[in-house]
Parts: structure tokens; C-alpha cells; sequence
């Protein structure tokens, strides 16, 4: 049997990928969701590697074989940096008492990321959903969220 979220009265409710976080407050109560934007962290313009490293990728040699070093993926490295940056924000937040209770939702490798910083959130993360949705006007984010089964 697979239950859904519960979004209960004053529940957090994080929307992120690794462009955009909205942080969303549930002002209504489980069985009515009302989300409301509490707080948006942007991450800023993040082109494609390719057009922020301009270095070829390194080689070497051992005896007579050659081979090249992976480059650096630089619009990885910044989409983690930006999951970071929500996490040290949830974590404020968490720490000031304004959030007992947390749904996280991301796009899955946003998701990953976000993980690894959870411990600290203890029992206040009542579910993980490894989905986009921070393109979607909040309204569209409440019907998502209702008919979605809970991973945590």
C-alpha cells in the first residue's frame, strides 16, 4: 500500500532543480493544501560546460599508451553548489524553528544532492519526491503533490 503526502497545516515544502528552489508553505491544511511562496532562491545564469571551460582536457602518458583526463564538468559543479545553497537555507530555517516539517521536492539529481545534506533535518523531512516541478505555477505544484505517493 503506498500512501501520499501529507502536507499538514505550516509544512515546508521545498521545489528545486538546479536552476530554481521555491520554498512553499502549506497555509491551508492536509486534506486542502493552500501552498504560498514563502521564499525563491535563483541560481543565476549556469551555461553549458562547454562554454565556460575553454581548456582542452589534459592527457597522459605511461610508457608507450596515452590517454586523456575527463575535464571538469563546471555546470555540474555549479548545480551542486546551488543545491548547497538551499540546503544551508533550509537548514537557517530549520535551526530558527520555522519548519518542523519538510516534503522535498527535486529533480532527481537535484534530489541527490539535497540528500546528502538531510541528516542535520533529523525527522523533519517527511518525504522525498524525485520530480521537476519548479516550472509549474504553484496551483499545478498542489495537484502534483496530492495525487503523489510519499518515498520517505
Amino acid at each position: 500500500m503506498t500512501r501520499t503526502v501529507a502536507l499538514n497545516a505550516n509544512c515546508l515544502v521545498v521545489v528545486a532543480d538546479g536552476e530554481k528552489a521555491l520554498f512553499l508553505r502549506n497555509a491551508g491544511d492536509a486534506k486542502f493544501p493552500n501552498l504560498r511562496v514563502e521564499r525563491l532562491l535563483e541560481a543565476g545564469h549556469n551555461p553549458p560546460t562547454h562554454d565556460q571551460g575553454t581548456d582542452r582536457p589534459g592527457r597522459v602518458a605511461v610508457g608507450a599508451a596515452r590517454s586523456a583526463v575527463e575535464g571538469a564538468d563546471w555546470h555540474d559543479r555549479a548545480e551542486a553548489a546551488f543545491a548547497a545553497d538551499i540546503m544551508a537555507a533550509l537548514h537557517e530555517m530549520h535551526r530558527d524553528g520555522q519548519c518542523k516539517e519538510v516534503v522535498l521536492v527535486a529533480a532527481p539529481r537535484t534530489l541527490a544532492v539535497l540528500r546528502q545534506g538531510t541528516s542535520a533535518l533529523g525527522e523533519a523531512v517527511v518525504a522525498e519526491i524525485a520530480k521537476d516541478l519548479t516550472k509549474l505555477p504553484v496551483w499545478d505544484i498542489e495537484k502534483h503533490l496530492a495525487a503523489q505517493p510519499a518515498d520517505h
